[in-house]
């Protein structure tokens, strides 16, 4: 679709069920595809961007007294209560991606978070469409394990997989696993609060599925070649030696990491962020919490250490023996490129219903 520079004002607002009823939800492939297309122009520089984030004081929010009462609910689990702004630009688009946040949502039958997607053409920057980015925000996220395992993992035999979370983020990660990696991967354990969580996320899943997926048990950390994290945990979710010794770690969501671990590959291995910049701005995953707890900063002294960065050119590097631990805050160009690939999309589907 041609860009335009005379767009009407009054810009529609695409809602969930719209795009559904339009046929316009990416299925996993075409996901997968923007996602491909915004790395190759991250790294080119066409696509670049940055991100905000306003993180709000939890004992604010436990002074209600409407609330207060179910505080020891969230002792192994951080409200996550932020306000952020996510904005890029490419070659014909700008966007800005906001979201919503707090873990006790879900007690009040809502998302943890919420996003919505502001879409504009590039060279005025007015608005096109603005639409809910919940559903697309976790499946850009669930990409990442795919980049992960293709540059990372081992390609001699079958790969174990396990998985820390039962929630959107880590069922995009099954998605996207399932559709690209499906061959090379052995078996996918999932490791939640409860067993009973587990058994409703495996039965949820409502996409084809060729991946041989099970309830973890206690062997499945040790057993892993492959570890991905996608919680919102308060504190470090694994012992720091409970990993095998060249296992491959992708971590999706907060503090999830023990310091021993890191501090493992640090000297043995190999520490990668998708952007060193904004992993250390934010401040808040267990690889920037490593540096600014020693008063030092990621995104200064990373480089020093050889810590690698995914949106360089010529990224990701080469995979070598040793452990390999990776840390994605989320990329802001791939929302926008996940909401440009969904408008486009809708705009086809729609005008074709229009003839």
């Amino acid at each position: 679709m041609q860009a335009t520079y005379a767009l009407n004002t009054g810009a529609p607002f695409l809602s969930a069920a719209a795009l559904r009823d339009a046929g316009a939800e990416l299925d996993t492939g075409e996901m997968l595809a923007a996602m491909d297309n915004a790395w190759a122009d991250i790294r080119s520089g066409i696509a670049f961007g940055s991100k905000a984030v306003l993180s709000l004081p939890e004992e604010d929010f436990w002074r209600d007294g409407a609330v207060a009462h179910r505080k020891e609910e969230f002792a192994n689990e951080r409200l996550g209560w932020k306000l952020s702004c996510l904005y890029s630009v490419n070659e014909r688009y700008g966007g800005v991606k906001i979201i919503g946040a707090n873990a006790f949502n879900r007690q009040l039958g809502l998302p943890r978070s919420t996003s919505t997607i502001v879409l504009m053409e590039k060279k005025t920057l007015r608005v096109v469409t603005v639409m809910d980015g919940t559903g697309i925000s976790a499946r850009r996220t669930g990409s990442y394990a795919t980049m992960v395992m293709d540059a990372f993992c081992r390609q001699d035999r079958p790969v174990s997989v396990l998985l820390f979370g039962t929630g959107p983020t880590a069922r995009a990660v099954v998605e996207c696993l399932g559709f690209r990696c499906a061959d090379r991967i052995g078996k996918l354990a999932i490791q939640g609060r409860s067993i009973d969580r587990v058994l409703q996320f495996i039965e949820a899943i409502d996409f084809p599925n060729r991946l041989d997926i099970q309830p973890a048990e206690e062997t499945s950390l040790a057993e892993s070649d492959f570890i991905i994290t996608a919680t919102n945990a308060r504190a470090p979710i694994f012992a720091g030696d409970a990993l095998a010794r060249d296992a491959v770690s992708l971590h999706l969501g907060g503090d999830e990491v023990p310091e021993s671990y890191l501090q493992r590959v640090l000297r043995t291995g190999l520490v990668v962020c998708d952007d060193l910049r904004t992993v250390s701005h934010r401040n808040s995953q267990s690889i920037a919490l490593h540096f600014s707890r020693r008063g030092l900063s990621l995104d200064e002294v990373g480089p020093l250490l050889g810590l690698h960065d995914l949106t360089m050119a010529g990224a990701p590097p080469a995979r070598h023996k040793g452990p390999v631990c990776v840390t994605c805050v989320g990329l802001p160009m791939l929302d926008l490129y996940a909401a440009q690939a969904t408008y486009e999309k809708y705009c086809r589907r729609t005008a074709l219903d229009q003839r």
